[in-house]
């Protein structure tokens, strides 16, 4: 592994923390790797439940970064159209050995073009957007194509950076960092997701969230809209598998 492997993690307002902090802390406690917070200012960042975080660095001084990773939240719908984001993470991806996200992170990947082409997972009340970015929508927890990992909702964070570990470091190195951080679940319902959730249940926060999901969807679709009006590399996002 790189010695000092760099590991970019965008940090934006109304950002979901878990989507974040569940991947830093993995990648934190993994030897030899180097992780940032990424904004376009050093100004405290307040998530869409309150916490305050503090970016690390700007998009101006970042280095090329060898893991790009884009967390979801509320604020992942303005981050569609905002093109000094959007530049930065298709600059930063031109040269990055992986190209990450979490929860609806994937349509921000989606937005900057990064995932035509792709399978790619999100949260499952939003999965259905990817295929309006050209992406493969996967209903599983953590979806891997060539060098594109995207993860499902929040929790999945932790899996998916499990998983981003192994490549980067070896299966050892994550099963020791799995075990320090006693990564054990053992939720006490059986209602995290549409396959297990009882329907009623899953109905009640679809509707609950319905308004919302349309607000997104009409971003992803203004989204789609511009990537279709940009000329586009044929051999981008091709499968060689």
């Amino acid at each position: 592994m790189n010695p000092s492997l760099k590991i970019g993690l965008l940090l934006f307002p109304d950002v979901t923390q878990l989507d974040l902090t569940g991947p830093w802390e993995v990648f934190a406690r993994t030897p030899g790797v180097e992780c940032f917070l990424i904004w376009k200012d050093r100004h405290p960042v307040r998530s869409d439940r309150g916490l305050a975080i503090v970016p690390t660095m700007t998009f101006a001084d970042s280095p090329p970064l060898d893991v790009i990773c884009v967390p979801g939240g509320p604020g992942q719908i303005a981050l569609m159209s905002d093109a000094v984001t959007l530049d930065f993470l298709q600059r930063q991806a031109e040269q990055a050995q992986w190209v990450t996200s979490v929860c609806t992170g994937s349509l921000v990947l989606g937005a900057a073009g990064l995932l035509q082409g792709y399978r790619a997972t999100c949260h499952w009340g939003s999965l259905n957007q990817l295929a309006l970015l050209g992406a493969e929508p996967v209903s599983q927890r953590v979806v891997r194509d060539r060098n594109r990992i995207t993860g499902a909702g929040v929790t999945s964070g932790i899996d998916f950076a499990l998983t981003l570990v192994a490549e980067i470091a070896g299966e050892e190195t994550a099963r020791a960092v799995q075990l320090q951080m006693e990564y054990d679940p053992e939720p006490p319902f059986s209602s995290g997701s549409p396959r297990t959730a009882p329907p009623q249940e899953v109905a009640q926060a679809q509707a609950q969230m319905a308004p919302f999901i349309a607000t997104r969807r009409a971003a992803t679709e203004s989204a789609a809209a511009r990537l279709q009006a940009q000329p586009r590399d044929p051999a981008a996002g091709s499968r060689t598998d």
